[in-house]
């Protein structure tokens, strides 16, 4: 039997569970200013799986990149949830997330629905 899949399949799921309370966190203390964070995370563990000459350790780290790549789509994404009040704001925060509410009048409507035409009756 061959245990890499199986390997590589837990550590990318331990990834993906580790990092979405991460991703919460920064933005409930830091905001979306945090996202670069990420992205130097992932460059970093992206170089590191270049020159990792194991094939699972640096499949692990290239996941590992990736999902803090998803990470700064996920920042934002955050905050709009975080305005919409699916998510505790931070109070320490409530000026900046008072006057970005302001600036989004739809923040009711979800995200994929802004860019569809209305529909007028004839």
């Amino acid at each position: 039997m061959y245990f890499p899949g199986i390997i590589v399949g837990a550590a990318v799921f331990l990834i993906i569970g580790i990092c979405h309370p991460i991703v919460i966190k920064m933005e409930y203390y830091w905001g979306k200013k945090s996202w670069w964070i990420l992205g130097l995370a992932g460059l970093i563990l992206a170089i590191i799986s270049l020159f990792v000459k194991n094939i699972i350790v640096s499949t692990i780290l290239g996941a590992g990149a990736f999902s803090c790549f998803w990470g700064i789509h996920e920042i934002f994404s955050q905050e709009m949830r975080v305005l919409r009040g699916w998510f505790p704001e931070n109070p320490a925060r409530k000026e900046y997330y008072d006057s970005r509410r302001r600036e989004l009048p739809d923040l009711g409507k979800h995200p994929s629905h802004t860019n569809l035409k209305k529909k007028t009756a004839f």
